[in-house]
């Protein structure tokens, strides 16, 4: 069995695609998929499931999120491993440590281009700092993230793909989340038979 991780692009955001954490729970077991957990109020997700290819896993949990609750959300999925590499890969450890809500991870759908991480790092014009690594882009905000002009739109449009953002403590909240998960599941003797 795999433990996955799920963020939902805008969810609860202000009055914006309102859903309660129950009805999602309830929607990803209704979908097959055991050990539910949600964190914080803004569509972050840890359940275990069969292994499958992440974008499969996307695809089936946006259509089931329109069908079962009328959400029309973007689903970006990552394995527990592949969530332990983007926390062991963080190019900023100083900032994690000293100031992790200023410090964003933003989940992409698609691997960006060398020319379009140029194009991000190039028309950072502010103190924000950022960095990539596979699907994901690392942003640290001095001065804070709600008056800086490198918004999820503008990353965006200078990466080609789409995205949603989440700071540092509720990464490391989300890996601890995944670790208790495995902790959780039944260990496999010996000779037994993979499920």
């Amino acid at each position: 069995m795999t433990t996955y991780v799920a963020l939902l692009r805008a969810v609860n955001v202000v009055h914006h695609q309102r859903v309660e954490m129950a009805e999602l729970r309830s929607a990803v077991e209704g979908m097959g998929y055991s050990g539910v957990e949600t964190l914080l109020g803004s569509g972050n997700l840890v359940f275990v499931g069969p292994p499958q290819p992440t974008d499969e896993v996307e695809e089936l949990l946006e259509h089931e999120f329109t069908r079962r609750l009328k959400l029309t959300t973007d689903a970006f999925v990552r394995t527990a491993e592949e969530w332990a590499a983007i926390v062991a890969h963080n190019p900023f450890p100083k900032e994690a440590e000293g100031d992790p809500s200023h410090l964003l991870l933003y989940a992409l759908r698609t691997v960006p281009n060398p020319p379009s991480w140029k194009a991000l790092t190039i028309g950072i014009s502010g103190p924000e700092v950022a960095r990539g690594w596979d699907r994901h882009a690392y942003v640290v905000y001095p001065d804070g993230v709600g008056r800086s002009k490198v918004t999820l739109p503008f990353l965006e449009g200078r990466l080609g793909t789409r995205g949603t953002g989440r700071n540092w403590n509720t990464v490391l909240k989300l890996a601890r989340l995944t670790r208790s998960q495995a902790g959780r599941m039944p260990r496999r003797r010996e000779g037994e038979p993979r499920p």
